[in-house]
C-alpha cells in the first residue's frame, strides 16, 4: 500500500504542507511522520517564512495512524510497541513545535491521529461539510498522542469528553460554536480564507516568529500536552493487546 507523501510548497512566504495518500486518506505512517519532521525542520531554518499551513489531498484531511502499523505493534514486544507509537506521533507534534504560527486548513475528515494534528496547529479553518472524529473509543483503542488534552485544550472537557470517551462526531459547520475551529466556510473557499487568514505573518516573519515563540511560552502549556503523551501511550499499548479484529477500522 502507498504512503502518504508529504508535498510542501512555498509561495509568497507561507509554507503550505499537503498531506497526499489517497489509497489510505492520507493516513500516518512512520515514514510519513519523518516526512513531516524533515519538512518542519527546513520550515524552521528558513527565516523567509512566516506561517505554515497544514492541509490534506483529496476529500480528507487525514485519517489518522495507519492501520496496518496499529496491527502490527498488537504483537510487538513492549519496548517496540512504545517506541512505535512514539514514532507515529511525533510527525504531529514536531509541527507543533514550529517556529512559525501555524493553520491547519481542514478540507475533509479529521479522525484519531489526524484529529490530533489538526489540533496541534495554532489555528483551524475547516470546511463546513468537514468531519472531526475522535475516532478511537469507538473502535476500541485508547486515545494516544495526548488526544484528550488536546480535545480540552481547544474546546474543554465537556467537548473531550464528548469527542474521545462518548465517541461523538462534529461536523466542520458546529467547529465554530465549540471552539474546535475558528471558522468554517465553503469547501471553495477553504484556501483563500486560509492565505488572508496568514498573509500579515508571511510579510512580516519576524514579527510572525516572535508571535509564536510568545504564544509557546505564555499561552499554550506544552509541559501539560508531554504528561498526557505518556498517560496515554501506557494505556493505548494496553487496548491494542486486547483490540478485536472485528473493531479493526480505517477512521482509528
Amino acid at each position: 500500500m502507498a504512503a502518504t507523501r508529504i508535498d510542501v510548497e512555498t509561495k509568497d512566504g507561507v509554507v503550505w504542507i499537503t498531506l497526499d495518500g489517497p489509497e489510505t486518506r492520507n493516513a500516518l505512517d512512520a515514514r510519513a511522520s519523518q516526512d513531516l519532521i524533515a519538512a518542519c525542520d527546513r520550515i524552521d531554518a528558513d527565516p523567509e517564512v512566516g506561517a505554515a499551513v497544514i492541509t490534506g489531498a483529496g476529500r480528507a484531511f487525514c485519517s489518522g495512524a495507519d492501520t496496518d502499523v496499529l496491527t502490527s505493534l498488537r504483537s510487538a514486544r513492549a519496548d517496540e510497541g512504545y517506541e512505535g507509537l512514539d514514532v507515529l506521533y511525533a510527525g504531529f507534534r514536531r509541527f507543533a513545535g514550529l517556529r512559525v504560527p501555524t493553520v491547519a486548513a481542514v478540507n475533509g475528515a479529521a479522525v484519531g491521529a489526524g484529529l490530533n494534528l489538526a489540533l496541534a496547529a495554532d489555528l483551524r479553518v475547516v470546511a463546513e461539510d468537514a468531519l472531526l472524529v475522535s475516532g478511537f473509543a469507538a473502535v476500541g483503542i485508547h486515545p494516544g498522542g495526548g488526544h484528550l488534552h488536546l480535545l480540552a485544550r481547544a474546546a474543554g472537557s465537556t467537548a473531550a469528553a464528548a469527542m474521545g470517551v462518548f465517541a461523538r462526531r462534529v461536523r466542520g459547520s458546529e467547529a465554530v460554536g465549540l471552539g474546535l475551529a475558528w471558522a468554517a466556510v465553503p469547501a471553495d473557499d477553504l484556501h483563500p480564507t486560509v492565505r488572508e487568514v496568514v498573509a500579515h505573518l508571511a510579510a512580516d516573519p519576524e514579527l510572525a516568529r516572535a508571535l509564536k515563540a510568545d504564544l509557546r511560552l505564555t499561552v499554550l502549556d506544552t509541559a501539560a500536552w508531554e504528561r498526557a503523551v505518556e498517560i496515554e501511550r501506557a494505556r493505548q499499548l494496553w487496548s491494542l493487546t486486547r483490540w478485536p479484529n472485528s473493531r479493526q477500522s480505517k477512521d482509528s
